[in-house]
């Protein structure tokens, strides 16, 4: 996640420091807390947060749970993680929905901090769950605000009360007060109040809102801030907690490039939860806010719970299951491919997906570099073929290639290239279908299932040889016991897990969607 970026870069450096430490020190622990604190500071997290944040680290790592570990370093990580949950949130909360309906929902915050375009987010999230939202444009002071929400309403398919054309004109607590019983009337089970902000905190707003709150007597009062404010985060938020008493927080641009102080400051200075993250300028571009999988991604150890989550509501599970016979019989063909390549572009942007998964975040150049353009050119090198050709591209002769490559705006070679890289993606998949270890170029084996393509006979000779001949013992009783004699290879900084991918990984990545 980019808000995290550099955070995530001074933690990384300062861990793999402390892996080279069989055995730490209390000079080890306190010069990795006070690497820890300034990567904080210079985050732009409040200073009480990162005070008693490095207290509780320091208090544990010279406790007794790293000092019997086997792998201080490793229990060090684990501490940070699990103190970086507790000051996100600690646990998951949901939306509470009312016992009997509407649910009222309202949404308060400084102006341009994204309330309106949330406000759609939620509606169409929440259509999707089975509720019927209703969006009240409540916020009559900023210039077309009104109109803002209406196209907001109509992109995400939700019915929208706005009595008033907004631009000074019109009452704000009776437009809130109404919209909640239009809400009643027209058997909506959700209320959404957009309501307004202003460019700083002022008495006025707060007094508004205030109001507003007293007139509808919301179950949440959603304070939405942005992730890129900073230092001045904690302020605003304790500013809107006395003036407001908000239950829950959305962070918004969590896409942006900023530090993103304010995520790790406000649900730890205010004790109320994170509910969302806003990730991105798109409708869908909403998730719900869990704080373990935040810390794993601020230490860049991967969310892979997020993207398996993804892609089951991207996939269709018989789809799958047709596709996963059709690998173990040989039948996948281009018109399959062509089906998986469209699920796949429903799960959102590459770069995002990829970036869940462990140890990316020491390889941003190459997501940087990943064109995601290259799926659709794909795509329109599949579609220019005919039906025949996509079930059977071993016909695909010299001039059925040129016409494929001017059909589809690319050159032979795109073609060629696109046959090559399915012919060695289907017979991938078929190996493992069948149960077999794949062997991926630029991945090398897959560790614990021995090298693939080693015959029978090979291993017959290798056990005939008898045990290792190593001098040193440590080696020889590892080798013995199919153990690596190497040091220990982890996801992120060694908690366990597969090695982060590389380049090579990255670039066969690329090469299964586009160019060279």
């Amino acid at each position: 996640m980019a808000t995290f970026g550099t955070l995530s870069d001074r933690l990384t450096e300062t861990f793999r420091n402390l892996r080279t430490k069989g055995k730490l020190s209390a000079a080890d622990v306190d010069g990795t807390v006070r690497e820890i604190r300034r990567a904080l500071l210079d985050a732009d997290v409040a200073l009480v947060v990162v005070k008693d944040f490095t207290a509780k680290v320091r208090e544990r790592a010279l406790g007794d749970e790293v000092s019997k570990a086997l792998n201080p370093a490793q229990q060090v990580v684990q501490i940070v993680n699990e103190e970086l949950v507790q000051i996100l949130g600690g646990a998951q909360r949901r939306l509470e929905f009312a016992k009997t309906p509407p649910t009222v929902i309202m949404l308060a915050g400084l102006q341009g901090s994204g309330k309106t375009t949330f406000a759609g987010k939620l509606a169409k999230q929440l259509e999707k769950d089975g509720h019927t939202p209703l969006l009240v444009a409540a916020d009559l002071q900023r210039p077309n605000a009104v109109n803002q929400l209406q196209v907001v309403a109509e992109q995400a398919g939700a019915t929208i009360y706005a009595p008033e054309p907004g631009n000074g004109v019109g009452d704000p607590v009776k437009v809130s007060r109404d919209g909640v019983e239009h809400a009643r009337r027209q058997q909506h089970d959700v209320v959404i109040i957009d309501t307004a902000g202003r460019l700083g905190v002022d008495a006025e707003l707060m007094k508004q809102a205030s109001d507003i709150r007293k007139a509808t007597n919301p179950d949440e009062v959603l304070f939405v801030i942005d992730a890129m404010i900073g230092q001045d985060a904690v302020n605003t938020a304790k500013a809107f907690q006395e003036g407001v008493d908000f239950t829950g927080v959305v962070l918004s641009k969590l896409d942006g490039d900023a530090r993103g102080g304010a995520a790790l400051s406000v649900a730890s200075v205010t004790g109320r939860p994170i509910i969302f993250a806003s990730t991105g300028e798109g409708l869908d571009d909403l998730e719900p806010f869990y704080p373990d999988r935040m810390a794993s991604r601020i230490l860049d150890l991967g969310d892979i719970l997020t993207l398996i989550e993804q892609a089951q509501q991207a996939f269709d599970e018989e789809e799958a299951q047709k596709v996963a016979e059709k690998f173990a019989t040989d039948q996948f063909t281009l018109e399959d491919f062509l089906g998986q390549l469209q699920q796949m572009k429903k799960m959102g942007s590459m770069k995002k997906m990829l970036g869940m998964l462990p140890g990316m975040g020491q390889m941003k150049q190459q997501l940087e570099d990943f064109d995601e353009k290259e799926i659709d050119r794909t795509e329109a090198i599949i579609r220019s073929m005919t039906p025949g050709e996509r079930q059977n591209p071993k016909v695909l002769n010299g001039s059925r290639r040129v016409r494929i490559a001017k059909g589809s705006g690319m050159t032979v070679t795109d073609v060629n290239q696109l046959v090559q890289r399915f012919d060695q993606a289907a017979k991938m998949m078929k190996t493992v279908a069948r149960g077999g270890t794949p062997n991926i170029p630029g991945m090398g084996a897959m560790p614990g299932m021995g090298r693939p393509g080693a015959s029978s006979k090979r291993g017959k000779k290798g056990k005939s040889q008898g045990a290792s001949r190593s001098g040193n013992p440590a080696k020889r009783a590892a080798e013995n016991a199919g153990l690596p004699s190497g040091p220990a290879t982890g996801s992120g900084f060694g908690l366990g897990g597969q090695k982060a991918p590389t380049e090579a990984d990255m670039a066969e990545i690329q090469k299964l969607f586009g160019k060279n």
